[in-house]
């Protein structure tokens, strides 16, 4: 029954985002309805979409600021979809101030919404099945984006935004039937002594997310352009690919392990651009360039929100955790639009501006395989560090004699390595033994020349790898 009532839990939390989710894509977040309305309404685009993406990302990052319980991040999410929808209605009335200002203050809401849902992905989704909750989620919010773009160009912008309204309220009523967390502080692993190193990889993560997105505010401004005039087959087959990408990763094995498809999406990403080189502007084309674009994009976009997933149970705020990355994504389209913008309007022909956005794709490519070994790193190390707290004194006290150092560590060197084994920083183990934060640097220096490792996350892992089970 228990089991049950979880899995009803995570299906009406999973729901409940996908249409926030929804909403989104196809109206806040550079959304083809709110495209629509532009166009009929003859206004110029670029500066409603970038306050809106500059709010989004705003709300996102500082969510975990004020949200400090699950009591907390329940009423946020329910007040940012209902902010969301209010300041969607002036849509349907002629331009005014009040769209600027309700593409701002919705943008803000709505990230805010979105961080707030960490805390349900983190207490209704087991960790090991949290990547197929974030597949199932943008599955979802991608089909009904596409239902919503399809009546918007087929039928008007007005009705597609009506639809978008809709599903703001449908997405409430789903949060609202899920239990109501009481008003504490959050719980589990995450307040252990653990908590404080999860900034290093938050950080790393950030930077891994942004450099991958990089391309997709690119492909807005460079690619996307040139098959305007295909508006039929765009509106249905744009997020086709990307679907296909994340149900193929969802459903891989367990055992199969998804670093490599690190290496598959951006071989996808490059022959997306080459393509779009060296083909026409036709609709055999726009497949060729988007099926490549949009796959990579499905499989990046899984793999880093999988990791994200993960990183919840190190994180004493959840909601700060799934906000911080989840703005590393608008981040990077937030520059790759910029780049983009930047790139198109100096009225260079259109194969110079192709070959202008490969070498930045390029670029920021070369930099993801590097980010990503020192990131899985990290999560190892927080790993082996939650196993290693979980020991008796008497297991921890064996753990470094388990290594051979290439000499032998002084009585110093192993009252600071056992205090590096509890998840304390350089400054915390100054305060513990009532020396310098220098002299710790030295001591922790001279640990890593010993054991041979030039991190502290591989120090970690060379002492605490398969030892859980001691």
């Amino acid at each position: 029954m228990e089991k049950r009532r979880r899995i009803g839990s995570r299906v009406l939390s999973v729901a409940g985002f996908a249409f926030l989710f929804s909403y989104l894509m196809a109206f806040l977040f550079e959304g083809q309805v709110l495209y629509g309305l532009l166009e009929v309404r003859q206004t110029e685009a670029s500066g409603y979409i970038m306050a809106a993406i500059a709010a989004h990302f705003a709300g996102l990052f500082s969510a975990g600021f004020f949200v400090k319980s699950p009591r907390a991040a329940r009423r946020t999410l329910l007040a940012g979809m209902g902010v969301s929808l209010i300041v969607t209605l002036p849509f349907f009335f002629p331009p005014t101030a009040l769209w600027v200002s309700g593409l701002i203050t919705g943008g803000f809401a709505s990230g805010c919404a979105l961080a707030s849902w960490g805390y349900y992905l983190r207490t209704f989704t087991p960790k090991n099945e949290r990547i197929k909750s974030c597949a199932d989620a943008m599955i979802f919010s991608n089909l009904l984006m596409i239902a919503m773009n399809l009546i918007a160009g087929n039928v008007s912008p007005a009705a597609g935004l009506l639809c978008v309204m809709l599903c703001i309220p449908v997405g409430m009523i789903f949060i609202f039937m899920l239990p109501v967390p009481d008003d504490r502080k959050w719980g589990g692993e995450a307040e252990s002594r653990l908590s404080g190193g999860i900034k290093t990889p938050l950080a790393v993560l950030f930077l891994f997310v942004a450099i991958i997105t990089v391309d997709s505010g690119l492909m807005y401004q460079v690619i996307n352009p040139a098959f305007a005039h295909l508006t039929g087959l765009v509106t249905w087959y744009w997020a086709v690919p990307y679907i296909t990408a994340l149900v193929i990763v969802r459903n891989l094995p367990a055992r199969v392990k998804r670093s490599p498809l690190l290496y598959v999406g951006m071989a996808m990403i490059i022959g997306a651009f080459i393509c779009f080189m060296l083909l026409g502007r036709g609709e055999g084309d726009y497949l060729a360039v988007d099926t490549l674009m949009l796959g990579a994009c499905g499989i990046f976009d899984l793999f880093w929100w999988s990791i994200l997933g993960e990183m919840l149970d190190y994180a004493k705020n959840p909601v700060g955790i799934f906000g911080i990355g989840l703005s590393a994504n608008v981040f990077g389209v937030l520059c790759g639009g910029l780049v983009g913008l930047g790139v198109t309007s100096f009225g260079l022909p259109g194969a110079e501006v192709a070959v202008i956005a490969l070498v930045v794709v390029c670029i920021t490519l070369s930099l993801l395989p590097p980010l990503n070994r020192q990131l899985s790193m990290l999560l190892k190390s927080h790993a082996y560090l939650a196993a290693y707290d979980r020991m008796s004194p008497q297991q921890q006290t064996a753990v470094p004699g388990r290594v051979k150092t290439l000499d032998p560590l002084t009585g110093r060197e192993e009252e600071v390595l056992a205090l590096i084994l509890s998840g304390k920083s350089n400054r915390e183990i100054a305060q513990a033994l009532f020396i310098s934060e220098s002299t710790v640097k030295t001591h922790v220096s001279n640990i890593f020349s010993k054991y041979d490792v030039g991190s502290r996350a591989e120090l970690i892992s060379t002492l605490l790898k398969n030892q859980s089970g001691s």
